[in-house]
């Protein structure tokens, strides 16, 4: 059996990441990567980069191509167009990125760190309403506790 943190390390030989300064450049450049973050639509109305597209981890694959009520046409037109994948820490966005190389897309990379790196990095962050969100605040929303029920079982 295969944990998640298995999974994760079983996709990231397969997939580019980038860290978040790399991200800056990027975005600065002629042509800049389409953002797709993969968070669930209350974490990204909390807190997202500016123009990033957010299509959930859970309907990811459906978004991606044609003829789903998810599709996104964006995204499903996307195929050879370089994409960075976001979620909150840099674990979710590995996989859906080695999922979108899978569907044949060609230049997608995971942003290492995730959104909490880009906050840590002192980069903006926005919110629903468009709002630029305080580092400190964004702390706060990134940082979630396990919580004693989610820990495995003690064995004996």
């Amino acid at each position: 059996m295969k944990s998640y943190h298995d999974l994760v390390q079983d996709c990231l030989p397969q997939v580019q990441e980038l860290m978040p300064w790399d991200l800056v450049d990027a975005l600065a450049s002629e042509n800049p990567p389409m953002l797709l973050d993969i968070r669930e639509p209350v974490e990204y109305n909390a807190l997202h980069l500016n123009a990033s597209l957010n299509v959930p981890r859970g309907i990811l694959e459906s978004a991606c191509d044609y003829g789903y009520e998810d599709t996104v046409p964006e995204l499903a037109a996307a195929r050879d167009k370089e994409i960075i994948v976001i979620c909150r820490s840099g674990n979710r966005s590995v996989l859906a990125a080695y999922v979108m190389q899978l569907m044949g897309y060609t230049s997608v990379k995971s942003l290492k760190t995730g959104i909490k790196g880009w906050n840590d990095y002192e980069q903006p962050l926005y919110n629903q309403q468009n709002a630029l969100v305080d580092i400190d605040d964004a702390d706060e929303i990134l940082h979630v506790p396990v919580r004693p029920d989610q820990l495995a079982p003690k064995t004996s």
